[in-house]
């Protein structure tokens, strides 16, 4: 059942991206009338925060990040529109209470401390168990896109380590 609802999510994600619901060059404002009955919903339309590009301590090469929206008292998680241009890729890092990460754009790798490099494509599903040491990013010659979804403990939603080598990143991936 679990996997079926993060295809539906994906799926959904795919169409509202494709059709340009994640565009960040739409104007956008959050609607949320305070205070006024029947009208609690909250829409943070896209493109209403700012890009930021990637940390150099925490990514190498080209990386922008688009926030999707934030944790809050009554949801734990946050989500980013992370695009990675060729060669681009985060640091080895971990997360309190594990990731999602959602395909949307180009072919990408991913890899876990230990385990072997992975090729993923749009509509891909990764989930990134809590404490698991890993990195994800673009392959050398194209970008990737994709949606990172991570849950709040205590504050915080990742642990950045050390960067990928060159050697650990030209690593040839997994056959599957």
């Amino acid at each position: 059942m679990r996997d079926r609802f993060a295809a539906a999510l994906a799926l959904a994600l795919l169409v509202a991206c494709a059709l340009g619901g994640c565009s960040p060059q739409r104007q956008a404002t959050v609607v949320n009338p305070a205070g006024t009955p029947g009208e609690s919903l909250e829409i943070a339309r896209a493109g209403s925060q700012p890009s930021r590009e990637g940390a150099a301590e925490n990514f190498t090469g080209h990386v922008v990040i688009d926030s999707l929206f934030a944790a809050n008292p009554h949801r734990r998680a946050a989500a980013a529109s992370v695009r990675f241009a060729p060669g681009a890729r985060t640091a080895w890092h971990s997360h309190p209470a594990g990731q999602t990460l959602l395909v949307t754009a180009g072919t990408g790798w991913v890899q876990e401390w230990g385990g072997r490099k992975r090729e993923v494509h749009p509509g891909d599903v990764i989930w990134t168990p809590p404490g698991v040491k890993h990195w994800h990013g673009a392959t050398e010659t194209g970008a990737m896109t994709h949606i990172a979804i991570q849950e709040h403990v205590d504050g915080k939603v990742v642990d950045w380590m050390e960067q990928v080598s060159v050697e650990q990143y030209r690593a040839e991936p997994a056959r599957e």
